[in-house]
């Protein structure tokens, strides 16, 4: 059981309320959603594991059990090229729950006409594999947002 936690502060909104069909109708998998607070900060991994994939505006890290967690911060921010965005981390590195990854500034985002919700997704997971998702309610970055089983 892997237990994923929020990479961010915020509020849950679930992925139904995503303003992108792919991630609202779970098309790259189940999770959850965060609409974050408008402040800089450091989005950070959600599980211990390694870094397979890193974007500025994203990240997967693969978890000992090889469970892939995908964290997406904002919607068409891959538009920005990289701008508000810092790599904290490499690509293959293998991080801890809780080690900052990226540092990005949701306000900046949405004054470049973006969204800054970030869903927070279990790759190649049925819908049935995930409990106790949070799709509701403020979150610190650190608290639990689904078990994956």
């Amino acid at each position: 059981m892997t237990t994923v936690t929020s990479p961010l502060a915020g509020r849950a909104i679930g992925l139904a309320a995503v303003p992108d069909p792919v991630f609202s109708g779970a098309m790259v998998g189940p999770g959850t959603a965060i609409d974050p607070v408008r402040e800089p900060s450091e989005a950070v991994s959600p599980v211990d594991g390694v870094i397979v994939s890193l974007h500025p505006h994203a990240y997967v890290v693969v978890d000992a059990d090889g469970h892939g967690v995908l964290t997406h911060l904002g919607i068409d921010t891959v538009q920005l090229n990289g701008e508000g965005f810092e790599l904290l981390v490499n690509k293959g590195d293998t991080v801890s729950r809780g080690q900052a990854v990226v540092r990005w500034d949701p306000a900046y985002v949405e004054t470049a006409g973006k969204s800054p919700i970030c869903p927070v997704v279990a790759l190649e997971a049925s819908a049935e594999s995930l409990s106790s998702l949070r799709e509701d309610g403020d979150v610190k970055a650190g608290d639990s947002l689904f078990s994956w089983k």
